[in-house]
């Protein structure tokens, strides 16, 4: 601000200060206000300003331009003569002062300093004096009252004020490091800072520290502390002065200096002032992916997959899918399913499946799958996927494969113990394999010193799982390996096992020792059978040969010659005074939070039949069948329910359906057995016509035949032989099932596979004629069904009789008419059928010697392949010309369709059979 100096009233004396007109020093026209009065002796010529005002300023500044005359350029100046002046201010909250207050002196006023001329002037020209202008500015404070006066004091110059200019220092108002500071005045010294905090400007924040700035005492901006950055979303513009909002299209995912960035492709934004950029339909980014990165999308599908099967496994190749959807993780994952397997489609496979080297994640085009069913369809599906592949509302792209297993190699045998041993031989027995995956053709043996290598190894074949391994080295350890081999194979050989023959020393300790044993059984073995005569003499004279009657019938079932030493012999349940005393005895109880039911595969008779899961503490969930007792039961229908339970509890075969267990303390009550995934017998065959070969054929029919053996050995009696209680596994295994026995012990007649023209339910076609007619059901008439059941297998599930009705199949049983064999069954079968289809019950085969005779046949194919040329299997005449209704047939056409034999008609026409005459001549060749 120009402060105008006043001659009256603020000087003091009045007369002192004078305003003349003058030049500056580029002659310029200028006022001035000046004393001189050098001349005069103690000198105190004072001058002050009007009040001023502070306006919050703690520190005030003056700038003063004044001229001084030299004392040396006056002529006789006195001693007394000054070239300074001085310079006073006085504080006060108003405008008070007067002529004489502030009094003119020292104090009260504050004395801010003495001025003193940089030039001094001395020369005057004829158009006045020429100064020389000084400028001098002079500080003071703190300053704390509303305003102030300033002085001026000469005390004995010659000298002009020409201008003074009072002012403040402040630091404007300032943006800077993103923020904004406010106008700050400086501080009361000249070296004070006064710290000013700053704002962050719209759409910016901090970082790190609050920021400030410090004003100092020249009104300048220093030390800065701290910043502010553009949010994210918005850049900074205008030389960092302002946070403008990204516009349309552009994003900024962070706070800082960075500008805007244009959207990836493949995605777009919303509005302005965006974070981040939003991918397009169909295209997705990850958690982990760059805000900068393009969006990308799933995978096509893997192209070209090939698969190449290996009994029951498979290795799968496939080429990368066409499109990777713009990314560089793509992985493969393997989807497998189980179709065919008569749970109705495709499902899911289960966890005894493995992949090599995983099922989910695979980096590399390829993998292994091992233990898989054998004779079963698969679907496999790769499918491509990669990081977004999860975000996608669709299932990954796939390609798939259908392949179907081979038949599997039977397993490996876990146990192998030695039976005995000599100085040159050791006899070997183990157990057969779990998973024998068919009939055992035989076992090989492999052994060698334990001291040579395996490639030195000797070799035996064995029809049994017994081996007598000689010309051993005496006290010698061997090696010794062994494997089954099925139609499909060898499995793999078990693990080493060591045995050591007998030292010569060894072998005499040995007889020593048994020497008197040896001697001992021979004596005792004399005097048994002598007592066994004497008692077979006593029965005879006391009549005990009577045929079939209780006593001896009780003492065959108790003791068959066929009954091995420790074989259990089967207790019928309902012998029970409690029948569920017998469940609780044979069947496993289970609680039923193990069971999980999945679907509804059937219906017996006496409520449903489901698949589904059952997971025991400690093991492995496993798949599992599980019948239902439909609600509103009696107890009679519980009671025969559960009775099936306790039967199948009595069992333990490979040829035997396993029952797992039963729940009777909750609903609702339930048998678990173990999962057949192939279903029945009779439906697998239709639905598999013509597509085994007949190796595997006899081999099913090995396996059945195997089951009832041991079910015959325990003394019991199926009595409802047939394939549709056949259950049939993934590895072609058969299994007798089906052991309710209500069926027989009711008169409804409502099933025509059960009805007879005697009453009861009695499977007619596949019954025996005594048990028929006199109720006789044994092993016997189980081996009848069984021969049934042969030619079901050989005829692939064909209804025994055909369309024949249960009478007329009763009437040709009794005339000696029996089945004839099917297409290409061989002879040996048809004839081991006619064998089981023997009229006199004691003429047939025991189960035993089937089993037996099938081992031959599957041991030499060769005697499968002779067929047996058509024949109609009777042991009397075709045609009988002594019916007294054969006038009614024309040709042999219809006389063919009244025998229920007309499928055979292009057979006979073939064959040139066209008359009667010709037919009646036909013979069993």
């Amino acid at each position: 601000m120009i402060v105008r100096l006043l001659l009256c009233p603020i000087c003091f004396p009045p007369l002192a200060w004078e305003e003349v007109s003058g030049y500056d020093e580029h002659m310029n026209t200028i006022r001035t206000y000046q004393v001189c009065n050098v001349f005069d002796s103690n000198q105190n010529n004072w001058v002050r300003t009007k009040y001023i005002r502070r306006r919050g300023a703690q520190r005030i500044h003056v700038e003063m331009k004044f001229s001084v005359r030299d004392c040396s350029s006056i002529p006789n100046v006195p001693g007394s003569c000054k070239e300074t002046f001085n310079l006073y201010y006085y504080e006060s909250d108003s405008d008070t002062a007067t002529r004489t207050s502030p009094a003119w002196m020292e104090n009260p006023w504050i004395k801010v300093d003495t001025i003193a001329a940089d030039e001094s002037f001395s020369q005057v020209d004829l158009g006045g004096r020429v100064m020389k202008i000084n400028t001098e500015v002079r500080s003071f404070g703190p300053v704390s009252k509303n305003g102030f006066y300033l002085a001026f004091q000469d005390y004995g110059g010659c000298m002009s004020l020409i201008a003074v200019r009072v002012f403040y220092r402040k630091c404007p108002r300032i943006i800077t490091n993103g923020a904004l500071f406010q106008e700050t005045l400086s501080g009361a010294e000249s070296t004070s800072l006064v710290a000013a905090r700053g704002v962050c400007i719209p759409n910016a924040e901090e970082v790190d520290v609050p920021i400030k700035l410090y004003c100092n005492g020249d009104g300048e901006w220093m030390v800065p502390i701290g910043r502010c950055m553009c949010k994210a979303g918005n850049e900074a513009v205008e030389n960092g002065t302002v946070c403008r909002a990204c516009p349309s299209g552009f994003f900024k995912p962070t706070q800082g200096d960075e500008s805007c960035m244009q959207c990836p492709i493949n995605s777009r934004t919303t509005s302005e002032g965006a974070i981040n950029c939003i991918c397009r339909n169909g295209y997705y980014r990850t958690d982990s992916d760059p805000l900068q990165m393009p969006c990308t999308t799933v995978p096509s599908a893997p192209q070209t997959v090939i698969s190449s099967v290996n009994e029951t496994s498979v290795m799968l190749e496939w080429m990368p899918p066409r499109d990777s959807g713009g990314r560089e993780d793509v992985v493969y994952n393997i989807i497998c399913k189980s179709c065919g397997g008569g749970r109705g489609g495709c499902t899911r496979c289960g966890d005894n499946v493995q992949f090599l080297p995983r099922q989910l994640g695979l980096t590399k085009s390829r993998v292994y799958i091992s233990d898989l069913l054998a004779h079963t369809q698969y679907t496999f599906e790769v499918q491509a996927v990669n990081g977004v592949s999860d975000q996608s509302p669709y299932s990954p792209q796939y390609a798939s494969v259908n392949i179907t297993t081979n038949q599997a190699a039977p397993s490996t045998v876990s146990i192998m113990h030695q039976v005995s041993r000599t100085v040159d031989s050791i006899t070997l027995s183990w157990s057969q394999p779990d998973q024998p995956n068919g009939v055992i053709l035989d076992y090989e043996l492999q052994y060698y010193e334990k001291d040579q290598s395996e490639y030195n190894s000797t070799t035996i074949r064995s029809q049994t799982n017994t081996a007598v391994i000689r010309g051993l080295k005496s006290g010698s350890i061997y090696v010794f390996q062994v494997r089954a081999r099925t139609v499909a194979g060898f499995g793999r050989y078990s693990g080493k096992l060591y045995f050591q023959t007998m030292t010569e020393e060894e072998y005499n300790t040995s007889i020593q020792e048994k020497l008197p044993l040896i001697i001992g059984s021979a004596a005792a073995g004399l005097v048994f059978l002598i007592a066994l005569v004497v008692i077979i003499i006593v029965c005879n004279r006391r009549g005990f040969d009577r045929g079939d009657s209780e006593y001896t019938d009780k003492l065959q079932h108790y003791t068959s010659g066929h009954m091995s030493p420790g074989m259990k012999i089967y207790i019928d349940p309902f012998t029970y005074e409690d029948p569920n005393e017998a469940v609780r005895e044979f069947a496993k109880e289970i609680d039923i939070s193990c069971v999980k039911i999945e679907q509804v595969i059937g219906a017996g008779e006496f409520g449903e039949v489901c698949s589904g899961n059952l997971k025991l503490p400690g093991k492995r969930e496993m798949f599992v069948a599980i019948k239902t007792l439909k609600s509103g039961y009696t107890e009679k229908q519980r009671r025969d329910f559960l009775s099936e339970a306790s039967i199948m509890g009595q069992f333990d075969h490979p040829n035997v359906i396993h029952l797992e267990g039963v729940v009777t303390k909750s609903s609702p009550v339930m048998i678990i057995t173990e999962f057949m995934e192939n279903g029945s017998l009779d439906t697998f065959l239709r639905q598999n016509d013509g597509q085994f070969t007949v190796i595997q054929l006899v081999g099913m029919l090995r396996g059945i035949a195997s089951g009832m053996k041991y079910l015959a050995d325990m003394n019991y009696v199926h009595r409802d032989l047939a394939a549709r209680n056949i259950l049939v596994n993934s590895n072609l295994v058969c299994k007798v099932s089906d052991f309710g026995l209500s069926r027989f012990l009711e008169d409804d007649t409502s099933d025509p596979t059960y009805t007879s023209a005697l009453g009861g339910k009695i499977p007619i076609r596949w019954t025996a004629p005594e048990a028929i007619q006199y109720r006789k059901f044994t092993s016997a008439s189980d081996v009848w069904s069984y021969g049934i059941v042969m030619w079901e297998v050989m005829s692939y599930g064909e209804r025994p009789y055909w369309d024949m009705t249960n009478q007329d199949v009763i009437n040709a049983i009794e005339q000696d008419y029996r089945l004839p064999p099917p297409m290409d069954c061989p002879n040996a079968l048809h004839q081991l059928m006619l064998d089981c289809w023997q009229k006199d019950r004691n003429n047939r085969p025991k189960f035993s010697q089937i089993v037996n005779n099938l081992d031959k046949m599957i041991r030499n194919p060769n005697t499968l392949k002779a067929m047996t040329p058509l024949s109609s299997g009777v042991h009397l005449p075709l045609l009988d010309r002594s019916i007294p209704d054969f006038s009614t047939f024309s040709t042999v056409d219809e006389w063919l369709d009244a025998i229920k034999m007309g499928q055979y008609k292009e057979n006979f026409a073939n064959s040139d059979f066209s008359t009667f005459d010709v037919v009646s001549q036909m013979t069993m060749e």
